[in-house]
C-alpha cells in the first residue's frame, strides 16, 4: 500500500498553482508546505484531504518531466469532467478528454492532462454511469 507519491517540478510556483486549481474539483488541496529553510534545500507542497498529504510536488535533484503518471480517484464522472476543465484552465495540456476507457474495464471513466512539466495527470472514476 502506498502512503504518498512525490514528483519533481521545474517551476515550483507555476506547478503549485496548476495543481491547486486542477485538484480542487476532486476535493484535494495543499495540506502541508515544506520550505527550504525547514528541509535544508527542498521546497515542496503536500496535497491531500483533511491533514494527510498523499501527493507531493517539489524541487529536487530528480529530473522533472515526462514519464511520470499519477491518477487521482474521483467519486463521480462529473468530478472527472470538472478536474479536466479546471486543469486545462490552469494551463494543462490535453492528453485525453473525459470519457470511457472500456479497454481497462466497462466503467473506467478518465481524463488526462499534461502538467507544466509534461507529467501525465489523470482523474478516474470507476463507478457505473
Amino acid at each position: 500500500m502506498l502512503d504518498h507519491v512525490g514528483i519533481s517540478v521545474s517551476d515550483y510556483r507555476k506547478s503549485r498553482a496548476f495543481y491547486v486549481d486542477a485538484l480542487l474539483p476532486l476535493g484535494i488541496d495543499v495540506v502541508m508546505d515544506v520550505t527550504r529553510e525547514q528541509s535544508g534545500g527542498y521546497q515542496g507542497a503536500g496535497f491531500g484531504t483533511d491533514t494527510k498529504p498523499f501527493f507531493w510536488i517539489g524541487t529536487g535533484e530528480a529530473r522533472a518531466g515526462a514519464g511520470t503518471h499519477v491518477a487521482f480517484a474521483a467519486a463521480t464522472r462529473k468530478d472527472v469532467d470538472r478536474f479536466y476543465a479546471a486543469a486545462i484552465a490552469a494551463g494543462g495540456r490535453d492528453n485525453g478528454a473525459p470519457g470511457l476507457r472500456a479497454h481497462y474495464h466497462p466503467n473506467y471513466y478518465g481524463a488526462f492532462v499534461l502538467d507544466p512539466d509534461g507529467n501525465n495527470v489523470e482523474a478516474v472514476c470507476h463507478a457505473p454511469g
